[in-house]
């Protein structure tokens, strides 16, 4: 009887569902997975024929029709698995995947188990990615995304040269690929060079090539980045990096749009688009004097930002599950998708390092699962630690102007509630919204308040 409980037990604690039928299909047990997902209660499910639950689904009918569980594999089939909708009165339509195992008998009798997971939201992120705003590799929906979307194809219709600033890992060499493949250069060739991978006296060389004899080692002539360009795009990847004298050379080449290589005083013409990008503040730099000021405005003709993950109000599940579909092929894993606590774990997380960090997080995830499904659990224990730091409830009584300052030490948010004492806590989140101009983040951090917290309260209060 105790081995019995604990069985009970067990099965209650899964995320998916369990059907236990005996060889006649009628239902002889359900655990609370089920019956949350099928809107029915143990004693409502438990003795009616499992077909009569989803007469909908092709699969039932041939079931009722052959009196055995298709979905049931023979000896050297794979598991069967079906994907069905279930719609169940005055409640959303649910996705479904279904498949059956049969058990060892017991006491004599045949027992099946069908085992349901929901899809629900793997489904309907599957539908949004097909709806989302895409360019090249990357993804998004947030208003800072369809910006810099649409400000990439409006400095794809030019030569001009662009400038993309942005924190390391937001996607600066992802966006500047995405401008050269919707120019009219698409066919031209696109040249990257890493910059600050290179000591000075070779990024020179590196960058406008040389002729035999130029130095020691140049035992032949070579053309440069910049010549190997031509006809299409270079782009200069961390341009903050590079020296003072490499700065003058490269301000020539943007003038005149010729170089010369190493070694050689003739100048050659080069057709070449330029982007350069960069996550230091050049306009600091050009203060400090470590950065040309007629360099930086050469560059500077059409800027661009890549914004950083926490201003990417609403990105983070979308681009989690596509991140876990280009990781998915790689690892040989199937059907990868994360669940919901782990969804709420990404997006309470407040992600310095952006979306690299974000993809180093699910690699990580990935390797320590052994399923399909990504548990928050499977994460870096100093994340989920994190999660427990910034779900902190509001207050339910806050004063008039009272400082509130965020404990969270990657986050060094200060912000006031403006708070009349017989406010709502519906008014004051309505209150930040408005203030934030609808963007989530900077809502939740004038309210204190972590993004997975400040969604249930607008879901709550219907905002």
């Amino acid at each position: 009887m105790e081995t019995l409980k604990a069985l009970h037990h067990f099965f209650d604690t899964l995320e998916e569902g369990v059907l236990f039928l005996d060889n006649k299909l009628r239902i002889v047990s359900i655990n609370s997975a089920a019956s949350k997902m099928l809107k029915q209660s143990f004693d409502e499910v438990v003795g009616n024929l499992c077909p009569t639950l989803f007469s909908e689904v092709e699969c039932a009918k041939k079931c009722a029709k052959t009196k055995k569980c298709v979905l049931t594999p023979t000896k050297n089939q794979k598991i069967n698995t079906i994907q069905i909708a279930l719609n169940r009165p005055g409640e959303p339509q649910i996705f479904i995947k279904m498949w059956a195992t049969r058990l060892p008998e017991i006491e004599g009798q045949t027992i099946f188990s069908v085992i349901l997971r929901d899809r629900t939201r793997e489904v309907l992120l599957e539908q949004e990615a097909k709806e989302r705003f895409r360019l090249g590799s990357m993804v998004g929906h947030s208003p800072v995304m369809r910006k810099m979307f649409k400000d990439i194809m409006q400095a794809a219709m030019s030569d001009a040269t662009v400038l993309i600033q942005g924190e390391s890992g937001t996607g600066k060499e992802l966006a500047a690929k995405s401008l050269h493949d919707n120019s009219r250069r698409v066919d031209g060739p696109y040249v990257r060079v890493h910059c600050a991978s290179f000591p000075e006296n070779l990024l020179e060389s590196e960058l406008f090539g040389y002729v035999k004899g130029a130095f020691t080692g140049a035992e032949s002539n070579r053309m440069g980045r910049f010549e190997a360009a031509h006809g299409g795009t270079i782009l200069l990847d961390e341009i903050g990096e590079i020296s003072l004298s490499t700065q003058v050379k490269l301000l020539r080449v943007l003038q005149e749009r010729e170089v010369e290589r190493l070694g050689e005083n003739r100048p050659r013409k080069v057709d070449v688009r330029v982007i350069a990008a960069t996550n230091r503040d050049l306009p600091a730099m050009v203060k400090n004097r470590t950065f040309r000021e007629d360099l930086y405005y050469r560059l500077n003709v059409l800027p661009l930002k890549t914004p950083p993950l926490n201003e990417r109000d609403g990105d983070i599940p979308i681009l989690a599950q596509t991140l876990l579909e280009e990781m998915a092929d790689h690892y040989k894993r199937e059907n990868l998708h994360l669940s919901e606590e782990a969804i709420k774990l990404l997006e309470s997380h407040n992600w310095p390092g952006n979306v690299r960090e974000l993809s180093n997080a699910l690699e990580y995830a990935l390797v320590h699962s052994t399923s399909s499904t990504i548990l928050a659990s499977h994460f870096p224990t100093d994340m989920v630690k994190q999660l427990t730091l910034t779900t902190t409830p509001i207050p339910q009584e806050p004063q008039l102007n009272q400082l509130v300052v965020d404990q969270n030490p990657n986050k060094k948010t200060i912000g006031y509630y403006q708070k009349p004492d017989d406010i709502s806590e519906k008014q004051m989140i309505q209150q930040a919204l408005k203030k934030a101009n609808g963007n989530k983040v900077q809502a939740s951090k004038l309210l204190n308040m972590s993004r997975t917290t400040l969604w249930k309260r607008i879901v709550k209060y219907g905002l």
